[in-house]
């Protein structure tokens, strides 16, 4: 069983606010293609990619997950085309 089934709904899952960097010039057309890209194979990892911020000046993207882990995030972004390691969960919210 994978570990998105063992942990339940995705109400269950842990949030996690990841960054990408080198997007400079970036169009938000091209931002919702890697987005699209991370959608088509999110289930594979029990992934769920929620929303994307794109500020083309500084070449940042901002990404909203839930997920089982920070690792399942990280593999799909990876074989999506576009890796990073910067991921943090959100324990807290107000």
């Amino acid at each position: 069983m994978s570990d998105a089934r063992r942990a339940g709904s995705l109400q269950d899952m842990a949030k996690f606010m990841d960054v990408h960097n080198g997007f400079v010039g970036v169009t938000p057309e091209q931002l919702s293609e890697a987005h699209e890209a991370d959608l088509k194979i999110e289930g594979e990892e029990g992934v769920h990619f929620e929303r994307a911020w794109l500020d083309p000046e500084s070449g940042k993207v901002f990404c909203l997950s839930t997920g089982p882990s920070k690792e399942a995030v990280m593999r799909i972004h990876e074989r999506a085309g576009h890796p990073t390691t910067e991921v943090y969960e959100l324990t807290a919210e107000v």
